[in-house]
């Protein structure tokens, strides 16, 4: 018998002290994948239906950022936003990428912001989906996804708070996503990036206003108007911060735009991306 494939495990790269786990599909444009930070998330289970959608016209870049998926980190490793930051500008470094045009689903958004202001000449246009980065009151979803404990009614659970549409949340999904959590090294790592008092890496994840109101890429801001993980308050913060920037909410939508509406998504994504 032969083993079966695992889509989350792409191709890999050296990034500093790490090897960055990838998926590197399509040709054109480059546009820069960073997933979110959701427990047993890859940047394969973020953007796979994007990536697909996507693929004819753009070239897509999805890195699992350290401490999720199947990048391989030192063990003494301490996360921040600056260790992420440093990884994001390696892999561009190591692929040979300039510019590129960067999506950024909740957590990966604040990373995306990272680099559109400490690297503004590594960004073409900026995309922020259900982004973190500015600051915010600890949402009790957000509080139960940083929080999780790997068990399949907890991964249930903090799924249900993700989506709007229950129907979306299956038994394989939900056993899939659980089995991810429970990895050899996966949960330990989890647990060291946002332990309680978890409103401090709110904090941590924010950028100073002065810094997103110096962006000039041009900016699509993405929204759920019903996310009980990121509130609709952050991107109409950030629509009012960045110039250049437009903001679209999704009715009828939690924190999965890319799943719950994704033929849309993907649609408004290469519209903007391709307009003058």
């Amino acid at each position: 018998m032969t083993t079966p494939v695992n889509p989350e495990i792409g191709q890999s790269i050296q990034t500093g002290a790490m090897v960055t786990n990838y998926h590197d599909i399509g040709s054109g444009e480059p546009v820069l994948l960073l997933h979110g930070s959701g427990p047993g998330v890859s940047a394969w289970a973020n953007w796979r239906l994007t990536i697909q959608n996507l693929k004819d016209d753009f070239r897509l870049l999805a890195p699992d950022l350290a401490g999720f998926g199947y990048t391989q980190v030192p063990e003494d490793i301490v996360y921040s936003r600056q260790l992420w930051l440093e990884q994001i500008v390696a892999f561009m470094d190591a692929k040979g990428i300039d510019r590129a045009n960067v999506v950024g689903n909740s957590f990966g958004g604040s990373m995306a912001l990272a680099l559109a202001i400490h690297h503004p000449e590594r960004v073409n246009k900026l995309i922020l989906m259900g982004s973190v980065g500015v600051p915010f009151e600890l949402t009790a979803g957000l509080d139960a996804v940083w929080g999780y404990e790997p068990a399949e009614e907890n991964m249930r659970a903090i799924m249900r708070i993700f989506a709007y549409d229950q129907s979306l949340i299956g038994d394989d999904l939900v056993r899939m996503r659980y089995e991810a959590s429970k990895r050899a090294g996966v949960h330990e790592a989890y647990s060291r990036m946002f332990p309680a008092p978890r409103q401090r890496w709110v904090e941590a994840m924010a950028h100073a206003e002065a810094d997103i109101r110096g962006i000039k890429h041009p900016t699509l801001l993405v929204h759920g108007r019903d996310d009980k993980v990121i509130p609709l308050s952050t991107s109409l913060t950030m629509l009012d911060w960045i110039d250049n920037s437009q903001l679209h909410i999704y009715g009828r939508c939690g924190h999965w735009t890319q799943i719950e509406h994704g033929a849309a998504f993907c649609q408004q994504v290469s519209n903007f991306l391709k307009a003058d």
